[in-house]
């Protein structure tokens, strides 16, 4: 892990459709291997990603085939903006409801 009080930056361009290349020396510093999970946040004007820890787990294999299969959800999103992908999941509760009533 990089040390808290170690300041390294780098200037990245976006490629198409927003992704971003995290340069190889970072993930090194930060033990980030192809399997590894990252958690993005956005606060105070700052994206933040950081390698995701799961406490008591030393195989993460079922959180990355869970992660996998909700690809083809997560790709049909993007064409999508939040008040359709938050009224779709509220006729989904509904009607999850309605059937447990």
């Amino acid at each position: 892990m990089i040390p808290a009080a170690t300041n390294a930056s780098a200037n990245i361009r976006q490629l198409r459709g927003g992704q971003i290349t995290i340069p190889a020396e970072f993930r090194k510093k930060l033990g980030i291997e192809d399997n590894t999970l990252l958690r993005v946040s956005v606060g105070k004007g700052e994206l933040h990603i950081r390698p995701v820890q799961i406490d008591g787990a030393a195989d993460q294999t079922w959180l990355t085939e869970l992660y996998d299969l909700f690809a083809p959800v997560r790709d049909e999103a993007v064409s999508r903006d939040e008040r359709q992908i938050d009224a779709a999941i509220d006729e989904a509760v509904t009607a999850v409801r309605r059937k447990y009533e």
